[in-house]
């Protein structure tokens, strides 16, 4: 899951962005208004958590602006008011859920999940599979040939990318985007050292190879077997 945390209060938002990143999900970060606006519109994300009250443009501003745009990216608001009136206010701008500081993270967790959840389209698939690889993102698990394989937080992330592009050449300048957040420089061997470790957990015992190389454009998932 791709998530938009606009928090300007930075140890929190290192917090927030360290324990997301930790359950598996993907944290773009701003500290105003104003970068977090810019971030919404030129991105997409699952979700978004937006704090009320932010330097340049408040939080509210923030979703009013996108709402007229027509984004309908769910929006968890954190704020310090916790008076119903503020609460109707945030939702009637645009909020999708209220959480009110302070609060436990595995509150938060659950309710940006559940944003998530909701806001999956019906026809969004919930399960990739190529040749005997599975994995179901509803349970989060990978699988190849019947045996569970486990994966780290970042290694799910960039199997389930490559999975999505399943027979297409993903670039590393793709998987820096979508997986990495932009904040690698391209000549870094990040990419490198997560595609050995996944190769290593996702081909190594198995007959036939299933994460390709494709020398000098990028890799590729396809089904080993044609």
């Amino acid at each position: 899951m791709r998530v938009l945390l606009i928090e300007d209060e930075r140890e929190t938002a290192a917090f927030l962005k360290k324990a997301l990143t930790e359950s598996g999900h993907s944290v773009e970060l701003a500290h105003d208004g104003e970068t977090g606006l810019t971030f919404a519109q030129d991105d997409s994300f699952d979700v978004l958590i937006v704090d009320r009250m932010l330097p340049q443009r408040t939080g509210l501003s923030v979703i009013e602006t996108l709402r007229k745009d027509g984004d309908k990216t769910p929006v968890l608001i954190l704020s310090a008011l916790g008076e119903v009136d503020d609460r109707v206010k945030g939702l009637r701008a645009g909020g999708d859920d209220y959480l009110t500081k302070p609060y436990a993270y595995s509150e938060l967790l659950a309710r940006v999940e559940a944003l998530a959840r909701r806001s999956v389209p019906e026809e969004a698939e919930t399960r990739y599979q190529v040749g005997d690889l599975e994995l179901d993102r509803l349970a989060h698990k990978v699988s190849r040939a019947g045996q569970d394989i486990l994966l780290q937080p970042r290694e799910y992330r960039l199997l389930e990318y490559l999975m999505k592009n399943a027979g297409q050449v993903v670039t590393r300048t793709m998987l820096l985007e979508h997986v990495w957040d932009y904040h690698f420089d391209p000549q870094t061997n990040v990419i490198d050292v997560h595609i050995s470790r996944l190769r290593g957990k996702i081909d190594k015992n198995f007959d036939t190879p299933i994460l390709h190389t494709v020398r000098g454009a990028g890799y590729m998932i396809r089904d080993g077997a044609q």
